[in-house]
């Protein structure tokens, strides 16, 4: 399903020169179709993060809606939200996201342990792992994992529900370039397989592997 956002606008509460309102993100729209990887890119602080945390449902918007397919996110209560936030997004966070005392396998199934039962997902865990090619560290704990076996623990943890968006906040801004092109390409495929994949980063290897690019500069989308 089609992730659209129609002129949403967020403003927060935040004296300034001329206002005590400050508008992070301006009236925009958006659209993140399946089959596609888009690469959102900006400075920090252009506005990045709370478009993403809009889109996929973390944040409403100050004015507009959100829609997954014709449900506005918003109009669902927190309980909803979650659920179809679980069933339908995939999540790839910045930085180390594991659960410390879960080996690798029980990181991958934890979106099944909030919403259903792990021993549903185990088969497609391992199927994930194999494709991510961490098979081999299943067992083991992530303290023991390098940068770039924790980061495609995280894209297979993302998965685990096959969602039809996924999410991925700077997944190679720790990571070699080899690991970063390994990334690079594993969410490449995702998209190629129906997915709609949202990619922020600042990379600019990642520019070879998108679908579109948008940039994003002071709260308002500057070019495509």
């Amino acid at each position: 399903m089609v992730l659209r956002a129609e002129k949403i606008q967020k403003d927060f509460l935040r004296k300034t020169k001329d206002s005590n309102v400050f508008t992070a993100v301006y009236e925009t729209d958006f659209t993140l179709e399946p089959g596609k990887l888009t690469m959102l890119t900006g400075r920090s602080g252009s506005g990045k993060s709370t478009l993403v945390n809009m889109l996929s449902g973390l944040l409403a918007p100050t004015r507009g809606r959100v829609l997954f397919g014709e449900q506005d996110l918003y109009q669902l209560d927190d309980e909803a939200l979650s659920r179809l936030r679980n069933q339908h997004f995939g999540f790839v966070p910045q930085g180390q996201s594991a659960i410390m005392s879960l080996n690798v396998t029980e990181n991958i199934l934890l979106p099944y342990s909030l919403y259903g039962d792990p021993a549903e997902g185990l088969a497609f865990a391992h199927e994930l792992m194999e494709r991510m090619d961490i098979t081999q560290i299943a067992d083991c704990m992530p303290a023991e994992l390098s940068g770039g076996e924790m980061r495609r623990m995280s894209i297979a943890r993302a998965l685990i529900r096959k969602p039809e968006v996924i999410f991925a906040d700077e997944p190679t801004g720790d990571l070699d370039d080899e690991n970063t092109e390994t990334v690079l390409q594993i969410l490449k495929d995702i998209a190629k397989e129906g997915a709609a994949v949202l990619l922020v980063t600042h990379e600019n290897a990642a520019r070879d592997y998108a679908d579109q690019i948008i940039e994003m500069s002071a709260g308002r989308i500057k070019s495509e």
